[in-house]
């Protein structure tokens, strides 16, 4: 039986700009002791949304470390995919506080109480939680976009071809078309 990995498998961080702001994709592995991934955006320093997917129940299997990788490549890309296409659009983040790194918030930023409400009367029970990634998707009015590779990406998967590198930068120098 192949050895197991003891220790987390690294993590992916992307940063993209996207509709005039900066989000940071950042998925990681908890290792095999609390055996989950999870992804989170960011959006000026705050969680906009996050994704943990367990994997207790492969634990078992011969090549883990690469199987949790996969795992962990589909699930970064899955996050990237919704940013870019609009799953988090409907979100309104205008009023959070961003900090840029190694800002630090002043008194003026904290949270202050609300003032006592009048109390309410009884309304319906709450509706069942529906996370906001779901929530954006059911009100898209646009499908995904899907590309010949089979869904949109921003890892290259287009650009991969069955050229050897010294082809390829041999066909840059020549000025030839290196799209194959």
């Amino acid at each position: 039986m192949a050895k197991t990995f003891e220790k987390a498998v690294t993590g992916f961080n992307h940063n993209i700009k996207y509709k005039g702001k900066v989000y940071h994709v950042q998925t990681e592995d908890s290792g095999v002791n609390n055996p989950h991934i999870i992804t989170h955006l960011f959006v000026g320093g705050n969680i906009l949304a996050s994704k943990k997917t367990s994997y207790a129940d492969i634990l078992n299997a011969e090549n883990l470390g690469e199987v949790v990788r996969e795992l962990m490549e589909e699930q970064h890309k899955e996050m990237l995919r919704n940013l870019i296409n609009g799953v988090y659009d409907g979100f309104d983040i205008s009023g959070v506080r961003h900090y840029q790194p190694g800002q630090l918030g002043s008194a003026e930023d904290a949270p202050r109480p609300a003032a006592p409400a009048a109390k309410a009367p009884p309304t319906a029970a709450p509706a069942a939680y529906v996370p906001p990634e779901i929530a954006a998707a059911r009100a898209l009015k646009v499908a995904p976009k899907i590309n010949e590779v089979g869904v949109e990406t921003l890892f290259g998967e287009d650009l991969i071809s069955e050229k050897s590198l010294d082809e390829v930068i041999l066909s840059y120098l020549a000025g030839e078309d290196n799209n194959q």
